[in-house]
């Protein structure tokens, strides 16, 4: 199943407003602290991606990490985008010091 929240999709809109729509990408981006993430970014459509048209908008993303992710969400909160997997794509934490202070000691 493939979602995106109403929010989600009034930012869309707000985001395309004064420019021609494009697809959007779905992709796992390096992470800090919390390891990598699913993010998103303005792409074209290749061979190897599942894609999805949801409330007017084109998503793609490498079929492998969809099979992967399984359910996903995408929603808007106060920082942007926030793309939800119904199964957790890596560890939690990735081991940096700087989480516990340990940056600059």
């Amino acid at each position: 199943m493939f979602t995106v929240t109403e929010e989600a999709r009034q930012e869309l809109e707000s985001f395309f407003s004064d420019k021609d729509k494009a697809s959007v990408r779905i992709y796992m981006a390096a992470g800090g602290c919390s390891g990598p993430r699913l993010a998103l970014a303005l792409d074209e459509a290749c061979a190897s991606d599942s894609i999805f048209d949801e409330k007017g908008f084109t998503f793609c993303m490498e079929t492998e990490l969809y099979n992967k992710a399984q359910d996903i969400t995408i929603d808007s909160g106060y920082m942007g985008f926030i793309v939800q997997s119904a199964v957790p794509l890596a560890p939690e934490g990735g081991g940096c010091s700087c989480c516990s202070g340990g940056c600059g000691n």
